[in-house]
């Protein structure tokens, strides 16, 4: 299935997301943590696929930060409402591709 994730925010050099507990992708990542982001610059001729597993993290800091770096998700989370759930970018390939160049693939 795909979604869109529209808060994202690095915390210790990994790439985090949010979502809810009570949503299906939270269930979904949980049984398969195996995920794929795409993302198409604003040119429209250059874009990047991720391929990662959600690795989950319930520490408040984490949570703290995504919320400071995310004015979008006020009102809809805070770090002790045993709602909201963030997840890294474990074993994560991004591959670069364009119209103009060759792919280029990089570990994180």
């Amino acid at each position: 299935r795909v979604r869109p994730f529209g808060a994202v925010t690095e915390f210790e050099g990994k790439l985090y997301l949010v979502t809810a507990n009570n949503k299906n992708v939270y269930k979904q990542l949980k049984a398969n943590p195996k995920f794929e982001l795409s993302i198409t610059a604003a040119n429209g001729m250059d874009w990047i696929r991720i391929e990662a597993k959600a690795e989950f993290d319930s520490r408040k800091e984490v949570k703290v930060k995504m919320l400071a770096d995310n004015s979008n998700l006020e009102g809809l989370y805070t770090p002790d409402d045993n709602i909201m759930e963030v997840f890294y970018m474990k074993d994560a390939v991004a591959t670069f591709y364009s119209f103009t160049t060759e792919p280029k693939t990089v570990k994180f």
